[in-house]
C-alpha cells in the first residue's frame, strides 16, 4: 500500500525546509518508494513540481535521484494513461443490442445485472473498527505490520515501538496506526535533525506517555488526528498527561504552595500607639509570647504609613 495523500503533502512540508543533503536524501527516497503515482495524485497535490525543484541542486547525488523519480513518475502515468485508453476502447466495440427494421433495440432476453449498492452503514476506512483476532494486546507482530522503512535501523525501530504504544488498546485499522506512528518518528526525526540522542530521548519520552493504561485519550487524539505530530512533539508531559494526574499534580502544587505560604501572625490595627518616625497614630500590631508564662506578652507594632517597626513588652 502507497503512503496516502495527507503523508505525501507533510513530506514536501519537510523537503521545503530541509537544508542537509542527507534529510534530502531521505525524504525523496521515501517519495520514490512509497508513492503509487496517478495523473489525479499529482496534479492535487503538487508533488511532481515540488520534487522538480531539486532537479539542479548542487548535490549531484540529489539532482540524479530527482531526474530517477521523475522519469519513473512519467512512465508509470504514461503507462496508466496506455492502459485506461485500452479499456475503454474495448468497452466502445463490445457489440450493442441487435435491432430490428424499425431501427429499435430488440429488448435483451438476458437477465439484467443488478448492482449492489453500498448499505446505509457502510463505513469510510478511518471509521473501521479493528479488532485483534482471540484478542490479547495489538502490536506490529500481530497486526502483521511491517516497519522496515528506513535504511535506518534506529528509525524503524522507534517507528515499531510508536506503533505498539499507539495500537496497544484501539480499534483503529492498522494501516492508520501506522501512518500516525510514521509521522509521529518524522516530526521528531526533522525537528532533531536526525537520530540523535536528543531524538532518541525524545521518541522514548513520547512512547512512555502514548503506551501509558492510564491515559487512552492521548493515544485516541494523535491517531484521530485532534493531536498532529507536530504539536505532538512540542507537547510538555505535564500536557500529555491524563485528567486524573493533570487532577493530583494541581492539587500538589496547591499544598506545597500553602505549606510554603507558612502561618503568618494576625494584625489589629489602632490608633493607640504613635510611631516614634513620623508621628502618625495608624499602627498595626500583635503580640506574642517570648518571655516565660509569667511575664508580659511582647507587643510588635508596625507603622502603616512609613513601615517603621518596635516592640515592648
Amino acid at each position: 500500500m502507497g503512503i496516502t495523500a495527507k503523508e505525501i503533502r507533510t513530506l514536501m512540508h519537510d523537503l521545503e525546509r530541509a537544508a542537509a543533503g542527507p534529510v534530502i536524501i531521505d525524504i525523496l527516497t521515501q517519495l520514490q518508494i512509497g508513492v503509487e503515482p496517478t495523473e489525479k495524485l499529482l496534479r492535487e497535490t503538487k508533488l511532481g513540481i515540488a520534487v522538480n525543484k531539486l532537479r539542479t541542486h548542487s548535490d549531484k547525488k540529489i539532482s540524479d535521484l530527482v531526474k530517477s523519480i521523475i522519469k519513473k513518475w512519467k512512465d508509470e502515468v504514461t503507462a496508466q494513461k496506455s492502459r485506461n485508453a485500452q479499456v475503454a476502447k474495448s468497452a466502445s466495440s463490445v457489440v450493442s443490442a441487435p435491432t430490428t427494421q424499425t431501427g429499435l433495440s430488440t429488448p435483451s432476453t438476458a437477465a439484467p445485472t443488478t448492482s449492489q449498492p453500498p448499505t446505509a452503514n457502510a463505513k469510510p476506512a478511518s471509521q473501521k473498527e479493528y479488532k485483534l483476532p482471540g484478542g490479547g494486546v495489538r502490536s506490529v507482530k500481530t497486526d502483521k505490520v511491517t516497519t522496515d522503512i528506513y535504511g535506518d535501523r534506529v528509525r524503524n525501530s522507534c517507528v515499531e515501538v510508536t506503533y505498539n504504544a499507539l495500537a496497544h488498546d484501539s480499534t483503529v485499522m492498522p494501516e492508520l496506526v501506522l501512518a500516525t506512528a510514521k509521522e509521529v518518528e518524522r516530526a521528531v526525526f526533522m525537528a532533531e535533525k536526525g537520530s540523535t540522542p536528543t531524538y532518541r530521548s525524545k521518541m522514548r519520552s513520547l512512547f512512555l506517555n502514548l503506551k501509558d493504561p492510564k491515559n487512552p485519550k492521548l493515544r485516541l487524539r494523535v491517531v484521530s488526528g485532534e493531536i498532529s505530530a507536530e504539536r505532538l512533539y512540542k507537547m510538555t508531559p505535564q500536557e500529555m498527561a491524563s485528567e486524573e494526574l493533570k487532577s493530583e499534580i494541581k492539587r500538589l502544587e496547591q499544598k506545597n504552595l500553602f505549606n510554603a505560604q507558612g502561618a503568618k501572625e494576625e494584625r489589629a490595627v489602632t490608633d493607640r500607639f504613635t510611631c516614634g518616625k513620623c508621628k502618625q497614630k495608624k499602627v498595626s500590631y500583635y503580640q506574642m509570647q517570648t518571655r516565660s508564662a509569667d511575664e508580659p506578652l511582647t507587643t510588635f507594632c508596625t507603622c502603616e504609613n512609613c513601615g517603621n517597626r518596635w516592640k515592648f513588652s
